[in-house]
C-alpha cells in the first residue's frame, strides 16, 4: 500500500485591520466582503484606510485581497505590498503567493521565498507551511530537508493540518529526521482528526500494516471510507481491496466494486485493472468482456501494478 508524498497548497486569509474613527466603514466592508460583494466592498475599505490615516495595514491588505478576488492581480500585489512593507504578515504571505503564481508580477521562486519567511517569522501558519515545501522542494531556497521540518513543525503546532500531515510524511520516510513510525502516526493522527483525507489515508495503512501502532484492520477501513468519502481515490481503492478480501470488515464483492468503479472513474489505474478483472470474472458484477476490456485499456495506459497489468494484457486484453 502507498503512501502519498508532499503537498504543496496554499490558503488565502483576510487580514481584517481596524481604526476607531473609521469602523463604520470598515464593517461595511467586511459585510460586502462576507457577502462575496468584492467590488463593492473596495471603497468601503480605501475610506476606512483614509480616515485612519491613509496607511493603515489592515485595511491595505484587505484592500488587496479584495482585488484578488476580483482578479485585478497587479492592484492586488500593489496594495498587499504596502500592508507587506507595513510588517502585516497575511499581507506578506498573500504576496509570497502572489510570486509564487506569477499574479501581478512576474513569477520569482527568490521573492516568495523572501516573503513566505517575513510572515513565518511572525508565526503565521500558511507561511510557515509553505516556506517549508520551499525548502523541501528546494524553490528558491537550497533544498534542505531538516529546515522543511522545522517550518512544518512550527506550522504544524499551530494546528495546520496539511503542514501535520507533511510532517508526518517527514518522519515516516526519514526525510529531514530520523525514521519513526511512531512520531508519523502522531502527526498523521493530528491531521486526520481535522480531517485531512491524505492524513486518514496513510493512517489506515499505519493501522493495516501495524507500523508505528498496533495493527487493526477494522480501524484500518474506517480511516479509509472517511477518506473515500471525500473522494480520495487512493482509499476507495484500497477500501475496495478490503471489502473483496474481507479484511477489516465483511466480505462483500459487490461493495467492492462499487468502491473500484469510484477510484476508477477518477483514473486510478490498478482501481480500473481490479475493476476490469470483477467484469471479465463477474466478481461482484454481471459478467461483461466489453467492459472488462473498456477498464483494461484504461489501466495499462497508465501507471500501475506491473503484476495486475501484466494479468490485465494476457487475460482481458489478449
Amino acid at each position: 500500500m502507498k503512501k502519498l508524498g508532499l503537498l504543496l497548497c496554499f490558503i488565502f486569509l483576510v487580514g481584517i485591520g481596524f481604526a476607531q474613527d473609521a469602523q463604520s466603514y470598515l464593517d461595511k466592508g467586511v459585510e460586502y466582503y462576507n457577502a462575496k460583494n468584492y467590488s463593492q466592498a473596495i471603497p468601503y475599505f480605501k475610506k476606512a484606510n483614509e480616515l485612519a490615516g491613509g496607511n493603515h495595514a489592515g485595511c491595505q491588505c484587505n484592500i488587496g485581497q479584495c482585488y484578488r478576488l476580483t482578479e485585478n492581480y497587479t492592484q492586488a500585489v500593489d496594495w498587499y505590498r504596502k500592508a507587506a512593507e507595513q510588517g502585516h504578515a497575511a499581507a506578506q504571505f498573500n504576496l509570497g503567493v502572489c510570486y509564487d503564481d506569477g499574479q501581478g508580477v512576474t513569477e520569482d521562486d527568490a521573492e516568495a521565498v523572501y516573503w513566505y519567511r517575513k510572515a513565518a517569522e511572525q508565526g503565521y501558519a500558511a507561511a510557515q507551511f509553505n516556506l517549508g515545501v520551499r525548502y523541501n522542494n528546494g524553490q528558491g531556497v537550497t533544498k534542505d530537508d531538516a529546515q522543511a521540518v522545522y517550518w512544518y513543525r512550527k506550522a504544524a503546532e499551530q494546528r495546520h493540518a496539511t503542514a501535520q500531515y507533511n510532517l508526518g510524511v517527514c518522519y515516516d520516510n526519514g526525510q529531514g529526521v530520523t525514521k519513526d513510525d511512531a512520531e508519523a502516526v502522531y502527526w498523521y493522527r493530528k491531521a486526520a482528526e481535522q480531517g485531512d483525507a491524505m492524513a486518514q489515508y496513510n493512517l489506515g495503512v499505519h493501522y493495516a500494516n501495524g507500523q508505528g501502532v498496533t495493527k487493526d484492520e477494522v480501524l484500518a477501513v474506517r480511516l479509509w471510507r472517511k477518506a473515500a468519502e471525500q473522494e480520495f481515490a487512493d482509499a476507495q481503492f484500497n477500501l475496495g481491496r478490503a471489502y473483496a478480501n474481507g479484511k477489516g470488515v465483511e466480505k462483500n464483492e459487490s461493495f467492492a466494486v462499487n468502491w473500484f468503479r469510484k477510484a476508477a472513474e477518477q483514473g486510478h489505474g490498478d482501481a480500473q485493472g481490479q475493476l476490469s478483472l470483477c467484469y471479465y470474472l463477474g466478481t461482484g458484477v454481471a459478467k461483461d468482456l466489453e467492459q472488462a476490456k473498456y477498464w483494461g485499456r484504461k489501466a495499462v495506459a497508465q501507471e500501475m501494478d506491473p503484476l495486475l497489468k501484466t494479468v490485465i494484457e494476457t487475460a482481458v486484453l489478449k
